[in-house]
């Protein structure tokens, strides 16, 4: 939507409710910036800290579902298929 392209909306769900649950585990955002278009060249590239203390397992979703290309983004399945609650 930053780069305004067109989306597809369960996409753009999947990587927002990944701002979200970033912002859950860590205590803010993952793209934040004073100056709005270093902010959106940092959403558009995907520019984001992955700090140490989070596990493997939720560096690698968050990883998943922040991903830029909406090709290469977690889908629904992968999530439910990666999710440890489920296996």
């Amino acid at each position: 939507m930053v780069a305004g392209k067109r989306y597809n909306g369960l996409d753009v769900d999947i990587w927002s409710s990944g701002v979200t649950l970033y912002a859950m585990l860590v205590g803010y955002l993952p793209f934040e910036d004073q100056n709005t278009a270093v902010l959106y060249k940092k959403i558009i590239v995907g520019e984001f800290e992955m700090p140490e203390h989070l596990s493997p397992l939720a560096q690698q979703a968050l990883k998943a579902i922040l991903q830029t290309d909406p090709k290469k983004r977690a889908t629904v399945s992968y999530l439910k298929s990666n999710n440890p609650l489920t296996r």
